[in-house]
């Protein structure tokens, strides 16, 4: 089974990362809410507080398929402040292992430089931060193994196209269909 870890900072936009962690669960794709804030309770940008799974300290990255950088603010800019997750973002691109991102959180990785020569999308004004790539404004945009998304109104479709990686399109389509939604 698929390994995946969704990461949390103070300001979080909610519907990002709660539905991505719905879909997947629902899926059969293992999920894990890891703090990075020293503390399993996380407040989001709207003022939802929501309890991790697990601190940042204790995933083992190395079981990890994929990591999943929600957007808000200001959690994309405590996430891209947060050394550690930076660290290990580095190593998951020169493994060529999955990186996600949606809303805000793609110039996580645009700032760091490994979107350079890739087709990304991410929140409307914050194309800016998306250093080197060609910005794209589809819903989601998946090129290698980076997969980006534009903001809560693409969520969906943001944890849609991560199932549609770790299984198939059938699969996609079939939990659209059961959350009375079309991919």
């Amino acid at each position: 089974m698929a390994k995946t870890a969704i990461f949390l900072a103070d300001g979080f936009e909610e519907i990002e990362a709660l539905t991505v962690v719905d879909l997947l669960r629902r899926a059969g794709i293992e999920i894990t809410t890891s703090s990075i804030m020293g503390r399993k309770e996380v407040t989001g940008s709207h003022n939802i507080t929501v309890i991790a799974d697990e601190l940042f300290e204790n995933i083992d990255f190395n079981a990890l398929d994929m990591l999943i950088l929600p957007g808000g603010q200001p959690g994309t800019t405590n996430l891209y402040n947060f050394e550690p997750l930076k660290d290990r973002i580095l190593e998951f691109d020169k493994e060529g292992k999955m990186l996600c991102a949606i809303c805000a959180a793609p110039t996580v990785y645009g700032k760091m430089g490994l979107l350079t020569g890739k087709k990304a999308c991410c929140y409307p004004g914050c194309e800016i931060d998306l250093k080197g790539a060609d910005v794209q404004t589809t819903p989601v945009t998946v090129d290698g193994h980076f997969i980006t998304s534009r903001g809560m109104g693409t969520a969906i479709d943001f944890g849609l196209a991560i199932i549609n990686h770790f299984m198939d399109i059938n699969a996609a389509n079939n939990m659209a269909s059961k959350i009375v939604y079309k991919y």
